[in-house]
């Protein structure tokens, strides 16, 4: 095991803050399983920013990737997750990953289902982003503090108990519509 903790934490330095747009590198992300080099292969440091350097899912039957930010009230966001399956990802088929967020720690969960074998192959090896679809989700105009305006989303695939591996993640991006 990498260190003494299971759980990789989000690292601030790999959060990449633009006027309109957060991205999130595998570093500024929380894995579950994912300080645990059996499970997961995590960028170094030194390549918090790097976006040709992916998270590598080794294999987990408990997938949870997720990340918070706060973002501005009144306005509308897009969520994806740019990934990609290896050549030999097992575990995938007819598995359903779910991409949940919700406005508040209080706020009710919006989210979608996609199978992971239905996405295209990017072409630039940068992941295809996940879902397909636009993924939106509403901050209240009413969040005048930042605890009600805080995003929390993740992907998750928890309830199969299948073993999956082959996953690579490349970032997930939360667009200002």
């Amino acid at each position: 095991m990498a260190t003494s903790k299971a759980h990789h934490d989000s690292d601030g330095e790999a959060i990449d803050t633009q006027d309109k747009e957060i991205t999130f590198y595998p570093r500024g992300l929380n894995i579950v399983w994912g300080n645990d080099n059996r499970y997961w292969r995590i960028p170094k440091p030194e390549d918090a920013k790097n976006p040709d350097v992916p998270a590598e899912l080794i294999q987990v039957s408990w997938l949870e990737v997720t990340g918070s930010t706060t973002l501005d009230a009144g306005k509308k966001y897009n969520i994806k997750f740019h990934l990609s399956l290896k050549s030999d990802a097992f575990g995938w088929n007819g598995c359903q990953v779910y991409l949940m967020a919700k406005i508040g720690r209080r706020g009710k969960y919006k989210w979608t289902k996609v199978t992971l074998k239905d996405q295209t192959p990017s072409a630039d090896n940068k992941g295809t982003p996940f879902p397909a679809e636009d993924f939106e989700i509403e901050v209240p105009e009413s969040a005048n503090d930042q605890e009600s305006r805080k995003l929390f989303f993740g992907l998750y695939e928890v309830w199969s108990g299948k073993w999956k591996g082959g996953l690579q993640i490349h970032k997930a991006v939360v667009t200002k519509k």
